[in-house]
């Protein structure tokens, strides 16, 4: 039988799981990404293109930090899609 205890603990392993992978992801794009720069200064200096793949995987990150760091859904948020559910049916 499941205890309430149970329950937080695995909803805090799942939040920190979440977060261990969102501090990798981060740390992945600033590698690559200082040396996709590395490579500009190296080659030419010219007209900047790793801001290309800083922008587009930037939106990436964002939006899973953002996932992993808003708040849980309010009572008011469940039970509005609960009463959306049910008027589907």
């Amino acid at each position: 039988m499941r205890t309430n205890e149970d329950e937080l603990r695995e909803q805090a392993l799942a939040k920190l799981q979440k977060k261990r992978e969102f501090k990798a992801h981060v740390f992945a794009y600033v590698l690559v990404n200082a040396f996709l720069v590395a490579i500009w200064v190296v080659t030419s200096a010219g007209f900047f293109w790793p801001i290309f793949p800083i922008l587009g995987w930037g939106i990436g990150l964002f939006f899973h930090g953002w996932d992993v760091y808003q708040g849980a859904p309010t009572e008011r948020d469940i039970q509005k899609e609960m009463h959306r559910l049910e008027s589907q049916r």
